[in-house]
């Protein structure tokens, strides 16, 4: 702008104006900057006009994780809706890790982002540095993984009722001593998993086996090591329902390895309906999570925060209804 201003022989207000079209710079004036702008390939720099201003049109976006289907089609669901409406995002991992949590929190911050879109880390027992995005008066919206409190806008599935569905859809298919691997309790899209299993089993009369409820860290390798532990039972189950889908392909890698039969010996079930779903052989039951529409839903959420110009709106809770999709890995040829 600098450079703009002495070619022309004018001050950096009138640049600044005349490249933001301000009804106070004439016609003629405006036709010269633009041309040398243009001549010149000058490109606005919006972070320092968001930092001189105090706000941008950017938001800032934060998942555990950015592999898989889940995360990725979520971030999608938000830039696709973010787009339209004139914004771009900022997307930061916390890879599972607080630490790397609480530093992209402040990267965010110090760039003045519009607002604050995030699913917390597995390793999130400490909320103070949310706490800091409200005192910023910066709009915070959490989506699958958020913490539980008033005030709290967020947008989920219902994971009881989906893992309810899945349940149900093992017992259906005849199976008794259902297995739940369960994912970390602090978490949750994991308790209300673990819920919706119990649920399930009240429905049938079932009281719930200690045993049978493993937790892992939903990991590959988690899924396998659980798993092991339940074929070590005196009375192995007849199904498993995973929490997560890595989970669920480490449980069937593991059941395959020992010659157990899947369905036959073993109905297995998981949760996200993650791409390895279909490339599993047999193909594995699972839970989709809409997470599209959680990613545009989110969106909108924000939006009602800006327009409402507060960011401690009555707390408001999206909540989404999963679905089950059935495939090989549950469904028995004939009943047991």
């Amino acid at each position: 702008m600098a450079d703009l201003a002495r070619e022309l022989g004018v001050s950096m207000t009138t640049i600044s104006r005349a490249l933001s079209d301000h009804h106070s710079i004439g016609p003629v004036t405006k036709q010269a900057v633009l041309k040398l702008a243009k001549k010149l390939n000058y490109q606005p720099n919006h972070l320092a006009a968001a930092l001189r201003k105090g706000r941008s049109k950017m938001l800032g976006v934060m998942v555990p994780y950015i592999e898989g289907r889940f995360f990725a089609s979520v971030v999608h669901g938000i830039e696709t809706a973010a787009s339209r409406a004139g914004y771009s995002i900022i997307i930061c991992q916390s890879s599972e890790d607080v630490a790397q949590e609480r530093r992209n929190i402040e990267t965010l911050l110090s760039a003045q982002v519009a607002g604050i879109l995030v699913s917390v880390s597995r390793t999130t027992l400490d909320f103070r540095h949310f706490e800091k995005v409200r005192k910023h008066g910066v709009p915070l919206v959490f989506f699958d993984r958020v913490l539980e409190g008033e005030n709290i806008n967020s947008v989920v599935l219902n994971d009881q009722k989906g893992a309810y569905l899945a349940t149900r859809h093992l017992l259906a298919q005849g199976c008794r001593r259902i297995a739940h691997l369960a994912g970390p309790q602090h978490l949750n899209i994991y308790k209300n998993r673990r819920f919706g299993y119990l649920e399930a089993l009240e429905s049938y009369n079932l009281q719930p086996d200690d045993s049978l409820i493993v937790e892992c860290d939903m990991s590959v390798d988690g899924g396998q090591a659980a798993t092991a532990q339940l074929l070590a039972l005196p009375t192995p189950p007849d199904a498993v329902f995973s929490a997560g889908d890595s989970a669920a392909l480490g449980a069937l890698q593991l059941l395959k390895s020992r010659g157990v039969r899947v369905p036959e010996d073993v109905a297995l079930v998981g949760f996200s309906n993650e791409a390895l779903t279909l490339v599993a052989e047999p193909n594995i039951t699972s839970v989709d999570q809409r997470c599209e529409e959680m990613g545009q839903a989110t969106f909108r959420l924000f939006t009602e925060l800006v327009e409402a110009g507060s960011t401690t709106l009555t707390q408001r809770q999206v909540v989404l209804q999963p679905q089950l999709f059935e495939r090989a890995s549950s469904l028995h040829l004939s009943p047991k």
